[in-house]
């Protein structure tokens, strides 16, 4: 099938991409408030969500419209890969973005069934957590789509040292860290999305303070990145860093709040939207550290000039 046929634009495919980074943003908020408001297990098996239904029924309450209603909403987040896949397929540069696209759309499935095996599981922390980070790794692909429709295909060159792309890649990594320690917290902790669910058993308090050396260390890092990138000329990394810093620090006040407030569930709610935004905004900062160039275009011959073919 000739696929230039019918040509999308890039402007299409960088919204469908962004709407892509969206709506898994969203779904981790709404995932949230069905752990925050005991529903977890409002649809009490899957994939179905009782053994004769595959829709909540009027018996199960409110927590089985919580419920039912986030997994409805894993479709619309599906729909919209499924039509920024269709849009990279269609655009002219597919080659560079279609692979970006399917690890996006396949990402979607992955994380319904680790949705899936949680219920099934009676709401295991551990797997819980697993929910959690499978969102945060689609948000990967997602945001190198909307970045990369939007470059050129020449070469990524560094826009910075050598020994600070080192140092970004650090951050990039305690950030990650700093999320899967996140997900230890909440498991310890008192929202285990149904009022029978097992914790993970550790002390709250102490790994809490784990998760909490882990975010001072991410703001050094930060502040550090911001610094050196100031230091040698890197304007667009600089700006990065500095909202990837803002973005630390008000999260790392949410997580404050929270804790000395007992864990409401709005702050909790909120506190894992944030680690989305710390996740985008690292990923932003190590998306400034190189430069696609534009694809060198062939000069013309001159005027009389034969060109040798063949």
């Amino acid at each position: 099938m000739r696929f230039d046929r019918f040509p999308v634009s890039t402007a299409v495919v960088r919204r469908l991409a962004l709407a892509s980074i969206v709506a898994n943003v969203a779904i981790v908020g709404t995932g949230g408030a069905v752990r925050l408001t005991a529903s977890g297990l409002g649809c009490p098996t899957w994939p179905r969500c009782t053994d004769e239904s595959y829709t909540t029924t009027a018996e199960m309450g409110i927590h089985g419209v919580i419920e039912f209603g986030n997994r409805l909403l894993t479709f619309a987040v599906g729909l919209i890969a499924l039509a920024a896949l269709v849009a990279a397929l269609l655009h002219p540069r597919r080659r560079r973005l279609l692979p970006l696209a399917v690890a996006v759309f396949l990402g979607i499935p992955a994380q319904a069934v680790i949705g899936g095996i949680t219920v099934l599981t009676d709401l295991n922390p551990w797997v819980v957590g697993l929910h959690f980070l499978a969102s945060t790794a689609v948000l990967v692909p997602a945001y190198a789509l909307w970045r990369r429709s939007g470059e050129p295909d020449g070469p990524a060159l560094p826009t910075v040292p050598a020994p600070l792309r080192t140092l970004t890649w650090l951050t990039v990594v305690v950030s990650a860290v700093v999320l899967v320690i996140g997900t230890w917290v909440t498991g310890s902790g008192p929202h285990a999305g149904d009022h029978g669910a097992a914790r993970n058993g550790l002390d709250p308090e102490t790994i809490a303070q784990v998760h909490a050396d882990g975010v001072f260390l991410l703001i050094g890092l930060s502040v550090a990145l911001w610094y050196a990138f100031r230091a040698v000329g890197a304007t667009g990394a600089a700006r990065a860093a500095l909202l990837l810093l803002a973005v630390e620090l008000g999260q790392g006040l949410i997580g404050f709040v929270q804790y000395f407030t007992h864990l409401p569930a709005i702050l909790v709610g909120a506190h894992m939207v944030g680690s989305c935004l710390v996740w985008l905004a690292t990923l932003a900062v190590l998306w400034a550290t190189r430069e696609r160039q534009p694809t060198a275009v062939p000069a013309p011959a001159a005027a009389g000039q034969s060109v040798a073919v063949g």
